[in-house]
């Protein structure tokens, strides 16, 4: 069925913005895209959003006009999501700066504490802390580029500024304390520091382990979702208790630098962390009871038999 023309509609003002012709019933919406950036070049297709009505959902780009209801000479309510950028270079970005600055601390003391800081004597555990700081952010970058796929090519631009504000403040946070010339080691001493830190390792192996299997799930360019199980790598079979352990792995890593440094903005850092990871895990958590009819009924979403 051919459609004489779709309506598009702004979804605030409720203004027609244009009206689309040359689709049919099995039209997709990024066909949709498609149509109206030929016609406002400023929108290009990830820049655009669109509805059934104002206050719904967005459509996914594969759902076809047929699929949700929308007749001949049918409406379509247009989001300018705004300016966007690609996903690779905003954890690029958010990534790239933690580390260069916890390494401007651990490496120039003089420049941030004053020339004296320079001669300071260095706990070891203050080695180890950067060494694990700069593992974690490493890995992150790599991920970044050789990892993972992203379903969504880009983001919100605004949203770099925000997240590098909230990654690059807290790497300051955490290495000015940990790094400062009066910083005091554990009070438990060795037995601190290096359980600390076999638990720090343990959290990133098993983040790296999920991330591969979930990329795995994924065939290279498309959008397809399946729902992720334990495989082989024993660090999978967190699958069977949560549907994020991604986020699981990464907050014992985080907890286990807080203890390891037995510092008060690590553990803020954790703790602002893990609120964030638990919200997106919850989330993900739902998408997949919604999507997937025989989802395992027992996982929780980021925290294993609570929530």
């Amino acid at each position: 069925m051919f459609f004489c023309g779709v309506i598009i509609l702004h979804s605030k003002s409720g203004k027609s913005l244009s009206t689309l012709s040359g689709l049919n019933s099995k039209s997709t919406i990024q066909d949709v895209k498609q149509k109206f950036h030929s016609q406002n070049k400023k929108y290009y297709p990830d820049r655009q959003g669109f509805k059934l009505d104002p206050r719904g959902k967005m459509l996914k780009d594969d759902q076809t006009l047929e699929s949700i209801g929308v007749k001949p000479s049918g409406n379509l309510y247009f989001k300018d999501l705004g300016p966007q950028v690609g996903w690779t270079t905003v954890f690029l970005t958010e990534y790239a700066g933690p580390l260069v600055i916890y390494l401007l601390f651990y490496i120039r003391p003089a420049i941030i504490y004053g020339a004296t800081a320079s001669t300071s004597p260095r706990a070891l555990v203050v080695d180890i802390a950067a060494g694990c700081w700069t593992f974690h952010y490493a890995k992150r970058l790599f991920e970044t580029v050789f990892v993972h796929r992203f379903s969504h090519a880009t983001m919100p631009i605004l949203n770099i500024f925000k997240n590098s504000v909230y990654y690059w403040g807290f790497a300051a946070f955490v290495a000015y304390f940990v790094n400062h010339p009066l910083y005091t080691p554990p009070a438990y001493g060795d037995m601190q520091v290096y359980g600390g830190l076999a638990g720090f390792i343990f959290g990133e192996i098993g983040n790296l382990s999920i991330h591969v299997a979930l990329r795995n799930l994924r065939p290279a360019g498309s959008k397809v979702r399946r729902i992720p199980f334990a495989g082989s790598n024993p660090f999978t079979w967190m699958f069977g208790l949560v549907s994020c352990p991604n986020y699981t792995y990464e907050t014992i890593s985080w907890m286990s630098f807080a203890v390891m440094t037995q510092c008060a903005p690590a553990a803020l850092f954790c703790l602002a962390g893990f609120y964030q990871m638990a919200v997106w895990a919850k989330g993900k958590h739902r998408n997949y009871l919604k999507e997937f009819k025989d989802y395992p009924r027992l996982r929780r979403s980021i925290v294993p038999f609570i929530f």
